[in-house]
């Protein structure tokens, strides 16, 4: 076996690239001129995503390692009480994408928000499948709140018309979003159509769609914007973000935070709570006050 000393210089020289594929510890990084390098990282360390700046170290034609990822502007990501599951690095804007059919979670949209909120990115919540009249008329009433927040909220259909969600893609690092079944694929097929992810029909019986999207994946739209296709996910944990921090996630509670007659206040039953008080006055939608608690709890 070759030793790095014995490697010709264009190998051994480290090259710095961006990760545009996340298979479980292997990694696709294209480097400047737009070669792939398949790599791992090095040693057992983990962490890297989708989106990820990093240094490699060319092993043999094709192959290297992972020796640093360089500092993030933003890391989304859920955990639980076990494990934690990257979702992309330095992106600028995640998109949730939801659907009518098959009918999607609002806990999980909230969870979502919560993420988002606390890592400082931008987001934009799709509805796909508009075709569906009645249904999609149904879901964009559960989505008036949302919109009354300040999310913008789009409606669109995959398999016929995606030219509205352009606009909002320009200078971006984007990444999909959402729970199985939303039309993900689909919705990323239409504006990559080279990318040609696998789709699946739903479970109607079920209420709930086949999880199809195995890997992230980085795609190129133009000199300056990029959308990443992510697994979909049926439950998102938020055991990284502290409880005291859950609250910043819900962007009406802002002007609400540090009014409480207690300092330490929680926002549940304590006697002079300014964020119940608000709920109380219809500044603050009880369903939203009531999400907020769920997850303390």
């Amino acid at each position: 076996m070759s030793t790095r000393s014995e490697l010709p210089e264009r190998l051994a020289a480290r090259l710095n690239g961006e990760v545009i594929a996340a298979f479980g510890r292997h990694f696709s990084v294209e480097i400047q001129g737009g070669d792939i390098v398949s790599c791992v990282m090095r040693g057992k360390k983990g962490g890297v995503a989708c989106g990820d700046q990093v240094e490699i170290q060319r092993t043999t034609i094709g192959q290297g390692v992972i020796e640093t990822i360089h500092p993030r502007t933003s890391l989304l990501y859920r955990s639980d009480a076990f494990k934690e599951k990257i979702i992309a690095a330095n992106v600028t804007q995640v998109i949730i994408v939801l659907a009518a059919v098959p009918s999607f979670s609002e806990e999980l949209i909230n969870r979502c928000l919560v993420a988002v909120e606390s890592a400082h990115i931008a987001v934009l919540i799709v509805l796909n499948k508009a075709d569906l009249a009645e249904p999609t008329q149904a879901a964009m009433k559960t989505l008036a709140l949302y919109q009354d927040l300040g999310y913008p909220v789009l409606q669109l259909s995959a398999l016929s018309d995606i030219s509205a969600l352009h606009p909002y893609l320009a200078g971006h690092l984007s990444v999909l979003a959402g729970q199985s079944g939303m039309g993900k694929s689909t919705l990323l097929n239409a504006l990559i159509p080279h990318a040609e992810r696998a789709t699946a029909d739903i479970s109607v019986a079920l209420d709930s769609g086949c999880h199809t999207t195995t890997h992230s994946q980085l795609y190129r739209m133009d000199a300056t914007s990029a959308i990443i296709d992510s697994p979909g996910f049926q439950e998102f944990g938020l055991n990284h973000i502290k409880a005291e921090e859950v609250m910043w996630g819900f962007i009406e509670f802002h002007p609400y935070i540090g009014q409480c007659k207690f300092s330490n206040c929680r926002h549940r039953q304590e006697p002079g709570c300014a964020v119940v008080q608000a709920a109380q006055q219809g500044k603050i939608h009880p369903k939203r006050l009531a999400f907020y608690q769920r997850l303390l709890s």
